[in-house]
């Protein structure tokens, strides 16, 4: 079922994400958009690699717009 979304509404995200965020993006088009639009209730499509779990280690949502740096679990490099 095709969405009209209206990219000029979207956050401009330009940090990096967190290198534990993962994505099912990432195994289908290789890359964590930096634009990727992932909102709460869209948050099963994103996981915390070090939680295994939707929810980072703070028991907060792992997506896109949160997983950024000033988050306390965030990680820039390994």
């Amino acid at each position: 079922m095709p969405t009209n979304i209206d990219n000029t509404q979207l956050p401009q995200l330009t940090g990096p994400a967190c290198i534990h965020l993962r994505s099912k993006s990432m195994y289908v088009h290789g890359t964590l958009g930096q634009t990727e639009q992932t909102t709460e209730s869209t948050a099963g499509s994103c996981w915390c690699n070090t939680t295994q779990n939707f929810m980072g280690p703070d028991r907060e949502y792992a997506n896109r717009q949160s997983c950024v740096s000033g988050r306390g679990c965030y990680r820039e490099t390994y």
